[in-house]
């Protein structure tokens, strides 16, 4: 596997999935505006601390990252956090109708 370009794949999927741009999130970031860009196009890595705060900005946690089988990692953290306030009943209602959903 080539770990660099995996990285950078998943890094731009989850951006683009939070819809902000490189530059933007770059400087949100407290980066120059081409520090997204670059690890994007496997020009530079981030250090430990730095990813640490990509996915803090993101709004996932690390492990989140590396889970390519979620390709919406904050979406169903968000969908975990409403299905616990419901009733035994409701959720398995919600359960059956995401069944159905998959199995389409």
């Amino acid at each position: 596997m080539e770990y660099m370009e995996w990285f950078s794949t998943r890094l731009t999927e989850l951006r683009l999935e939070k819809g902000v741009s490189a530059r933007d999130m770059s400087l949100s970031l407290g980066q120059s505006e081409s520090y997204i860009n670059k690890i994007e196009n496997r020009r530079t890595m981030p250090s430990m601390a730095g990813f640490f705060y990509i996915c803090e900005y993101l709004g996932i946690e690390p492990a989140d990252f590396f889970n390519s089988e979620s390709r919406s990692p904050k979406k169903a953290l968000e969908i975990l956090n409403e299905f616990e306030k419901l009733s035994p009943v409701q959720a398995e209602h919600i359960l059956s109708v995401i069944k159905d959903l998959v199995a389409k």
